[in-house]
């Protein structure tokens, strides 16, 4: 078998290659290398340093050589920090962004790497431990389409020993990565203990893990299709109603789930399983209006009524206290402004006298306690106006409360005016706009 066998290629493609300098990677630039004059292959060898292993630094050097004696282009960079508490997420997510800038670089129509048939097969053994849905268990696609390029698999027919004795026959130098034999990574141990087990009871196992993995994809595409008509019904700005989800079927929920998280863990959601989807669930059912749950890499999934919303975990402002001025920008993105004259008594507006205030104003976020004196309805705590309004449980920490100098509260911008709030035909020297 060749790797025309394994995929079609047309004249002057451009093929970025992924190349770590392993044995699999090798194999893969050595047998393009062998057909580039038939098809006039353009090569560009991308290479990420990942600077963990003394180790590292020579073998960029000696792909560095390599390719510029075999007359390719070769692209590198270096990981000089990370940040993941998952190191091989983060590893992978850097490798893929710096492999698509090389790709638009050079305009080429495909990105190959080099994953072979083991690899399949350790996917798909982690992913049925772990629980994920048809997608997750198929392991990953030969071809992926993506943004003006594909990502191509082509040596998934391979074993990791053929290509090993590929690279014997042919004399291709590379170099092993001793953290590949390290029992604390989970698919070392696949490695190591279970696929020389299969391969006992069939050398070709590999190729049925092969046609599983494309007959579940095949039945994904199709599950995905009554999926996306689901979606349109039920996500509407990136938020979910959950009014509609549950009128969905149960197996759809899950789909629509997984397709909402991939925003956030990618191609593989290697960091979500089933007890991530089941917290959603409970999440979702749970009688509470308000509630919120964790996900891996912080994200938060946060409920507030009917509406359930992901978000990235961010260390933006949550609390301030500014001097009402003429004119203040709000980190809720609104502002309050002084003005002379203004139409209108709703919510958004507020008229003070200020004998019967202690100036000067300010606006702060909530506070605990915090109590608002309202016309003829005695004291209301901040807390269950924003319940009654159904305000967002993430928008409350930023909404503006306005209090005088002695911390009484006068207004509450957008949902409730004080026993303070004067009418348009009353006396007033104050006029406050909310926008």
């Amino acid at each position: 078998m060749s790797i025309e066998d394994c995929f079609t290629f047309h004249k002057n493609d451009i093929i970025v290659v992924g190349c770590s300098a392993g044995p699999d990677s090798m194999a893969l630039v050595d047998m393009l290398l062998k057909i580039r004059e038939k098809y006039n292959l353009s090569l560009v060898v991308a290479h990420v340093n990942h600077n963990l292993r003394k180790q590292s630094a020579q073998e960029e050097e000696y792909l560095r050589n390599y390719c510029e004696k075999n007359h390719i282009m070769f692209e590198a960079m270096m990981i000089t920090e990370y940040g993941d508490d998952n190191f091989h997420n983060e590893a992978r997510n850097i490798r893929y962004h710096f492999f698509e800038t090389v790709v638009y670089k050079y305009q080429a129509q495909y990105l190959m790497t080099a994953h072979h048939g083991d690899d399949l097969m350790e996917t798909v053994l982690m992913r049925i431990t772990r629980g994920s849905n048809l997608n997750g268990y198929s392991g990953f696609k030969k071809i992926v389409d993506m943004e003006g390029y594909q990502i191509v698999r082509p040596l998934l027919s391979f074993t990791k020993k053929e290509l090993e004795d590929y690279d014997k026959k042919n004399h291709v130098m590379y170099y092993i990565d001793d953290s590949n034999a390290k029992d604390k990574y989970t698919r070392n141990r696949y490695r190591k203990y279970i696929l020389p087990f299969l391969k006992e009871e069939d050398p070709n196992v590999h190729l049925k893990y092969l046609k599983f993995s494309t007959v579940l994809q095949e039945a994904n595409q199709f599950i995905e299709n009554e999926r996306d008509k689901a979606i349109r019904r039920v996500i509407h700005k990136n938020i979910l109603n959950l009014t509609l989800f549950k009128e969905l079927d149960s197996f759809i929920q899950k789909e629509v789930l997984y397709y909402i998280l991939n925003d956030y863990y990618q191609d593989d959601l290697i960091l979500i399983n089933d007890k991530h989807i089941e917290l959603l669930l409970n999440l979702i059912y749970s009688n509470r209006a308000n509630a919120f749950v964790n996900l891996p890499n912080e994200v938060i999934a946060i409920k507030t009524y009917q509406d359930l919303e992901l978000k990235k975990v961010t260390t933006e402002i949550t609390t301030y206290e500014v001097e009402l001025s003429k004119y203040v920008e709000l980190p809720n993105h609104h502002v309050i402004e002084q003005v002379d004259e203004l139409e209108g008594n709703g919510n958004d507006t507020c008229r003070l006298l200020s004998s019967e205030i202690s100036l000067p104003l300010t606006v702060r976020t909530r506070r605990l306690g915090d109590r608002m004196a309202v016309k003829g309805n005695g004291t209301k705590k901040i807390k269950d106006i924003f319940i009654d309004k159904k305000v967002k449980l993430s928008e409350r920490d930023l909404w503006p409360v306005v209090v005088d100098a002695k911390g009484v509260v006068v207004w509450l911008p957008g949902l409730k005016k004080s026993k303070y709030d004067k009418k348009k035909n009353e006396k007033y020297d104050i006029i406050l706009k909310y926008s």
